[in-house]
């Protein structure tokens, strides 16, 4: 298996062969597609609502925030960059350039097929707390199982045939969620600095801090690992590296340190103001202590309606790469299985074990953006083009990242095991790469060759 060799380019499948890249005519500014699109991302009252628990259960604020910022940093420079660069330079979607590190048919399985599978998985996390957010603000426990069931399938429903008529709501809609951010700043903000972890949850006398900052770094790149891996995808649509670069700072560093950071403080406020319960650590549970019941029950449809154009896009990502990988399946049996799916794991309430469901997402991806990552910098910062079949070097380094990555999962205490799972995929993917293991580039048709120039 000769990294330089080449093989006829009749052995590439029909998905690369008829793929199009986008057109520079049809790139756009950073602040017209990539910055908007992942500070969506963060918006979603599912990311920031329950996200201090990382930090201020074991730890401190200051702690914390550190662990905020270093999240977003690994998030921008390791996840993000590289997927990025290969969709703005390419201009060509993540099951296509993913070929380069796992070969033109493994590509179909990992990253396309994954990426699809955990879409439901994420449309269950949403179908979870939207559903929850809407049965406590009417006070009826009741409607949770029922809302779940028509949220999820409203949103594969629209996922598979409508998603451009969301796409003008899905602008204005993170408004609600960023008005809900500042006003909880208002209420609680000023008793922050106030805040101490309580002793039964401060952990041991050294180390809670550190901790603290450790575990709020995994939950932050676990919830972003796919969306990284995205970046192939909404990059295409970037103009140039200055366009990758600055959607990046704006979408994800500064999104995140703003909803994560604001969620914290607010939390930091409330307890220290003794306004929750030492054990409740959702800044709506917070919110729900200064609004009356009427503002309180308009609040969490507001967020639910916010998050709703994510949901459709999950299932509008499945749906896509379904159609994809399984050409002959009728997308609505494929995207209906999966909606079913999404569902048991909101009503079950597996879906609200974030921890868990991060773990699997950061285990999965991790190693996926570790190993295009050594990829693109072993070919010169470029897009090499397909390679042939099955890349053993890719899927060597995603199989021994990905049984590090979910080790938490199984119960094994490992620190930041979405970002070790990262590094093992591309430290393992160097290691077979320079032992010869990456099967022949496939030369490329016509006009696709300039997308590896």
């Amino acid at each position: 298996m000769n990294n330089q060799a080449t093989q006829p380019a009749g052995q590439l499948p029909g998905y690369i062969t008829g793929a199009v890249p986008n057109p520079k005519s049809n790139r756009a500014p950073w602040y017209k597609n990539t910055a908007p699109t992942y500070a969506g991302v963060f918006l979603w009252f599912a990311f920031w609502d329950p996200i201090s628990k990382n930090g201020l259960s074991p730890g401190t604020l200051g702690a914390t925030l550190m662990g905020i910022v270093i999240g977003a940093l690994i998030c921008h420079f390791l996840f993000f960059v590289v997927p990025g660069r290969l969709g703005m330079q390419t201009g060509l979607p993540l099951y296509i350039v993913g070929a380069s590190t796992f070969g033109a048919m493994g590509s179909l399985i990992m990253p396309g097929l994954l990426m699809g599978v955990l879409q439901f998985g994420w449309l269950g996390v949403n179908t979870f707390y939207s559903s929850t957010a809407l049965a406590a603000g009417f006070k009826m426990p009741g409607l949770f199982v029922p809302i779940c069931i028509i949220f999820a399938l409203g949103a594969a429903f629209v996922g598979l045939k409508g998603i451009q008529y969301v796409a003008k709501v899905s602008t204005y809609l993170p408004i609600i969620p960023l008005v809900v951010l500042v006003m909880g700043l208002v209420f609680y903000a000023g008793a922050a600095g106030d805040y101490k972890a309580a002793p039964v949850t401060a952990g041991a006398a050294s180390g809670g801090g550190f901790n603290a900052m450790l575990l709020m770094i995994s939950a932050i790149v676990g919830f972003f690992a796919t969306a990284g891996a995205a970046g192939v995808d909404i990059c295409m649509s970037n103009r140039n590296k200055s366009d990758v670069s600055m959607g990046g700072i704006v979408g994800i560093i500064i999104a995140i340190v703003f909803t994560a950071g604001v969620s914290c403080i607010v939390m930091a406020g409330a307890h220290a103001t003794g306004a929750v319960d030492p054990a409740a650590f959702q800044m709506t549970a917070a919110l729900e202590k200064k609004l009356s019941p009427g503002m309180f029950a308009t609040v969490m449809i507001g967020l639910t309606l916010a998050a709703f154009p994510g949901a459709c896009f999950s299932s509008f990502i499945a749906a896509n790469s379904f159609r994809t990988t399984m050409p002959k399946i009728n997308p609505f049996i494929s995207v209906g299985i999966g909606a079913v799916v999404s569902i048991i794991l909101a009503v079950t309430k597996v879906a609200g074990n974030l921890t868990g469901v991060f773990g699997l997402i950061g285990a999965s991806f991790g190693p996926i953006c570790g190993a295009m990552m050594v990829d693109y910098l072993l070919s010169g910062g470029r897009w090499t083009g397909p390679r042939a079949g099955f890349n053993p070097a890719g899927w060597i380094a995603w199989a021994a990242g990905f049984l590090v990555g979910i080790l938490p999962n199984l119960g094994v205490n490992v620190p930041v095991a979405p970002v070790l799972a990262f590094v093992i995929g591309a430290v393992v993917y160097f290691l077979c790469s320079k032992m010869g293991m990456r099967s022949a580039v496939v030369p490329l048709p016509g006009a696709l060759a300039e997308a590896t120039k």
